[in-house]
């Protein structure tokens, strides 16, 4: 599904251009203006978050992870990892998931904000089930297609 990956690329581009902006602006603000945003410190920790764990996904969607290919490039001729290497990443896409889901119901459920914004914590945790989510989908595509 190529909108799919495409629309993760757009989003990707969209956190990082954002924290860029929220970093600069913070430091402009701390050192000409000498009254530094409290609101972009947060807003970029958040930013944060969320690029490492998209970023995470889109280089699994890619295959980039460089020590899991010169892994499976070592010892795939002795025993068929790719298959079981699938079904592991489904299987922890699944823990990311369901843990995930977990924690954000409970962060609702508490009522948890955060300290500046005020936006509610499971908003932020919302990234966990949705890279599971991602995880799994692509994990499967491959194991099923054949290019585990």
């Amino acid at each position: 599904m190529l909108s799919l990956k495409r629309g993760l690329e757009y989003f990707l581009a969209f956190l990082f251009v954002s924290l860029i902006l929220m970093v600069s602006w913070q430091v402009f603000s701390r050192y000409v203006l000498a009254d530094p945003s409290t609101v972009t410190e947060e807003l970029a920790r958040f930013l944060l978050i969320w690029l490492i764990f998209f970023g995470a996904t889109y280089t699994f969607i890619e295959k980039g992870h460089l020590a899991f290919e010169l892994f499976l490039e070592k010892y795939e001729s002795k025993i068929p990892l790719r298959s079981f290497v699938s079904l592991l990443v489904i299987f922890l896409g699944m823990i990311l998931f369901f843990g995930g889901t977990n924690l954000v119901y409970t962060i609702f459920t508490l009522g948890q904000k955060t300290a500046v914004l005020e936006i509610p914590m499971g908003l932020i945790y919302l990234a966990a089930p949705l890279n599971g989510i991602l995880i799994i989908y692509y994990a499967a595509k491959d194991f099923l297609e054949g290019n585990a």
